[in-house]
């Protein structure tokens, strides 16, 4: 499966609570729970139908690495905004590529201090400023897009709006390297992009970079991901 986030970075024990505020189809939540250190994730998303996928997808998947009452998992559909869970109750929260999304990323990011407890990790990911600027130079459809991006983030203001709640960066990485050309791609032929042969042809080689990771695409993007990296990925820790 594909993830934005090192899960290796988080520095996970056994029996934390995490969070993936913005959980999708459980990308980052099937990660977690498949990881070698038993932990309990919770996934949030808006969208209901999304939540199902995602819960649905824990059925569809083999066992874990091992048995442990430590390792859990739960769904539930929420807002970012009002996040319905106590104060300093989780251990670990990740976002990945929803900050983008939200009409108001202060309250989000509020939301994310209040929840975790002190001295917890905090991981958002979100598209890179300048090869998301190309995506919406190039197409009007991609930005306005119902429930797509409605801002751009440059790394510096994000880094700065995530250390204004208490926190303190200590990790940033760039992901997805290879997925920049496509997005271009597809921008630049929008009212095709169903029907393009170019745009099949690059979704079938992420796939199938996807399954089987050779070693030569897996080199390519760990050079090109510094230089045009799709996401940036940061890692803050919650003042103690």
């Amino acid at each position: 499966m594909m993830v934005t986030i090192r899960i290796e970075d988080l520095d996970l024990e056994p029996g934390m609570r995490v969070l993936d505020l913005g959980c999708g189809r459980g990308r980052h939540m099937h990660a977690l729970y498949w990881n070698d250190v038993p932990v309990e994730v919770v996934g949030l998303d808006l969208s209901q139908e999304e939540v199902k996928v995602a819960w649905d997808g824990f059925f569809e998947l083999p066992p874990p690495p091992s048995t442990s009452e430590q390792r859990g998992a739960y769904a539930t559909a929420g807002d970012a905004g009002r996040l319905p869970f106590g104060d300093n109750s989780f251990d670990r929260v990740i976002c990945s590529e929803v900050l983008e999304h939200v009409p108001d990323p202060d309250k989000v990011l509020e939301e994310i201090s209040r929840i975790l407890k002190p001295g917890g990790l905090f991981a958002a990911s979100v598209p890179r400023y300048w090869p998301e600027a190309i995506c919406w130079a190039l197409s009007e459809g991609y930005q306005n897009t119902p429930g797509g991006h409605v801002r751009i983030f440059r790394s510096k203001a994000l880094k700065s709006a995530v250390e204004s709640q208490g926190f303190a960066r200590f990790a940033r990485h760039w992901a997805h390297g290879l997925h920049s050309p496509y997005w271009w791609l597809q921008c630049a032929l929008w009212d095709n992009r169903e029907t393009s042969g170019l745009v099949r042809t690059y979704r079938k080689f992420l796939e199938w970079d996807l399954l089987q990771r050779p070693w030569l695409t897996r080199a390519m993007e760990w050079l090109l991901n510094p230089v045009m990296g799709k996401s940036v990925v940061m890692y803050f820790r919650k003042s103690a």
